[in-house]
């Protein structure tokens, strides 16, 4: 048995704030006090919001039991229509929170089991929430925002249940407040309620039959669904359809299923609207009068509730004429609803098949590796990159009757690997504003090992996320022939500083490295490494007319300091001052790095940029990687965000200096 439980997983999430729920229930229940969180406190900073100048609008925090007398923490069972939206644009984390009851083993990963408001009660809760490769356990106090005697925020139609309220508090306090849950997809909870990858499908992209059945089948193998209409603009965001749908809204789907009525049998879809009211009104809606035609036996089957809980039943026809698009996040890669799906509805479901996950963490760092899109090749080069290596295509073995007929077809498609990609940005929600970036990734296929700028320039990537979208997450799912690859990773501008999390699904024996942007293998050569250039012959004959005039290289207009580096760079026996030998090399050498600052000062502001500067070092005989880079940056450009020329100078001889006494060593930045 195993001893050691990883940290980050389900079993042993990482302790948000340090906070331990044991811990502190066991302080609290000693104690007889209740818990009261000082890291989210009951105040306006918690709300992240303008406070109402109203006083009759003033919030007051109160818990469950001085709110209704007969507060719970679940009734009977948690189910959809706990869930009712309050004063808060987070309709995207409740319709995920509604899809989320309807899995069982799902849900008792984000709300633990054996929480209550009376045994063993301390006002003390903890939930679960995944946040970019590992879970965190978020410990909250049960004092909840309230304004004229009801909560503030998410409710349960019963008004006595307070579960979905104090979940939406942990993730408010996760993500920093309730402000920054206003406005979002519901694939970003869809994500952090599982840790699956979610992904959207367009509606129109399949016939209403075959629509119903892939979703069946999404459903019964626990994935999380969700469904909206596009508001064309921002006014019609909130707008009721004239069926009784809300635009730009998400909506959870939360069943299927087949109704026999006298004439043959009706394919429905079962949906929530997390306000708990405002329902559709068309054909099979609670009032219908198709429901007439429909036996008491099936009613009562599929529990019909004729109630204004904003729960309510759709065809299959009408969804796909009224609904644009379906968000799907399934814990398993593998349903995914691939364009070679077998279009018999009644064919079974392909079996699950093994899957590789590999993850990686990284930062965007101004001026080193945020090298913006390819608009920007000078620095395109530089964004974080990771190897992927595919050995063998995908096992038929997994494949279906069906898909063995397809892949007979295309012997070509039967050879190559499925690759899921998913690019998220780190952190992006702030205390009341989000501010995505837009991101993308691009996957190459490797040829050499030299991914330096020409590569970048040259090569058109194989695949990629698409164009560069202002979301949490973007996602594609690839098929590439078996080889090596580097993916990578950028946001549309250059330094933009931001951290990011790259997760890669694959199947059978391939994995996933990391490469340092720029890294060339051949650089452990010492020669490649540093070369001193030649001395001109007219160079030579200015320093001797020169040198006894005590004229130094005027046109270069050093400061003070970087000469002393230069000297200090020459082997002078302690003195202050080169001999007319010593000076000609080191004159040589100035030329030369003027030459090719000229050359990537492009703009010709006189300075150089980090991007500029990395490629400058290269073209002087240096090689360095991203890292090196920065600490150089910071050293020789003070933190600014443009270089001198003289500081060129000085950061060169540095190096030239500390490779010339690292030789022996080998050296390799």
């Amino acid at each position: 048995m195993e001893t050691q439980v990883a940290t980050g997983s389900i079993a042993n999430p990482v302790k948000f704030r340090d906070q331990d729920y044991v811990a502190l229930l066991d302080a609290c229940v000693k104690s007889g006090s209740l818990f009261s969180d000082s890291t989210f406190t009951p105040d306006q900073s918690s709300i992240g919001m303008p406070t109402d100048p109203d006083p009759k609008k003033e919030i007051k925090w109160l818990r469950p039991k001085e709110i209704s007398v007969n507060a719970v923490f679940v009734e009977d069972t948690t189910c959809t229509t706990d869930i009712c939206q309050g004063q808060l644009g987070d309709c995207w984390l409740l319709a995920a929170l509604s899809c989320l009851t309807m899995h069982p083993n799902l849900f008792v990963k984000v709300v633990p089991p054996n929480q209550s408001l009376t045994e063993s009660y301390a006002g003390i809760f903890h939930f679960t929430f995944w946040q970019y490769g590992e879970w965190v356990e978020v410990v909250v106090d049960d004092r909840l925002p309230v304004r004229g005697g009801r909560l503030l925020f998410s409710y349960s139609c019963t008004r006595n249940e307070y579960w979905s309220a104090l979940v939406e508090k942990a993730y408010a306090k996760l993500i920093g407040s309730y402000g920054s849950l206003k406005g979002g997809n519901i694939s970003e909870a869809m994500e952090d309620f599982t840790g699956g990858i979610a992904y959207s499908l367009p509606v129109s992209s399949r016939t209403p039959r075959i629509m119903w059945k892939a979703l069946s089948d999404a459903l019964s193998r626990g994935s999380l669904l969700s469904c909206f209409i596009q508001a064309s603009n921002y006014l019609e965001i909130g707008t009721v359809t004239a069926e009784g749908l809300v635009k730009g809204h998400a909506y959870a789907i939360t069943d299927t299923d087949t109704v026999k009525k006298s004439a043959g049998e009706a394919l429905l879809l079962r949906l929530r609207n997390p306000w708990g009211f405002v329902e559709y009104s068309g054909p099979w809606s609670d009032k219908s009068k198709d429901w007439d035609d429909v036996d008491a036996a099936e009613k009562k089957r599929i529990e019909l509730k004729n109630s204004e809980d904003g729960e309510f039943w759709i065809s299959a026809e009408d969804f796909s004429k009224l609904f644009g698009t379906v968000e799907l996040c399934s814990v398993d890669p593998d349903p995914i609803v691939d364009e070679d799906t077998p279009t018999d509805p009644d064919s079974p479901a392909a079996p699950i098949s093994a899957w590789t996950l590999s993850s990686h963490k990284g930062s965007w760092v101004s001026g080193s590796t945020a090298g913006g899109s390819c608009t920007y090749p000078r620095s395109f080069w530089k964004n974080p990159q990771f190897q992927l290596i595919l050995a063998e295509h995908d096992d038929d073995n997994a494949m279906t009757p069906e898909e063995k007929k397809v892949a007979g077809n295309q012997k070509e498609k039967a050879k190559q690997c499925t690759v899921l990609v998913e690019l998220l940005q780190k952190n992006r929600r702030k205390k009341d504003k989000i501010s995505f970036l837009h991101i993308a990734f691009h996957i190459y296929r490797l040829q050499g090992l030299c991914l330096d700028q020409t590569f970048f320039s040259s090569q058109q990537p194989v695949g990629s996320s698409g164009k560069y979208q202002p979301l949490r997450a973007v996602w594609r799912e690839v098929r590439l022939d078996p080889g090596n690859y580097v993916i990578l990773a950028s946001t549309y501008s250059p330094n933009q500083p931001a951290e990011f999390f790259l997760r890669i699904y694959s199947k059978t024996g391939n994995n996933l490295g990391w490469v340092g942007a720029g890294d060339d293998d051949d650089a452990d050569d010492d020669n490649s490494v540093m070369s001193m250039p030649p001395v001109l012959p007219e160079d030579r004959k200015r320093v001797q007319k020169t040198f006894d005039e005590m004229a130094g290289p005027k046109d270069y207009q050093l400061p003070l300091e970087t000469c002393r580096q230069l000297i200090f760079g020459e082997d002078t026996g302690g003195r202050s001052s080169l001999t007319r030998e010593q000076t000609e090399p080191v004159l040589a050498s100035l030329r030369s790095l003027q030459s090719i600052f000229f050359k990537f000062d492009q703009d010709s502001s006189g300075t150089m940029s980090p991007f500029e500067l990395s490629l400058a070092l290269q073209a002087a005989g240096v090689q360095c990687d991203g890292q090196v880079i920065q600490v150089l940056w910071e050293r020789f450009g003070s933190g600014e965000p443009h270089l001198p020329f003289h500081g060129f100078v000085a950061c060169v001889t540095r190096l030239r200096k500390l490779f010339g006494m690292s030789t022996h060593m080998h050296a390799h930045t």
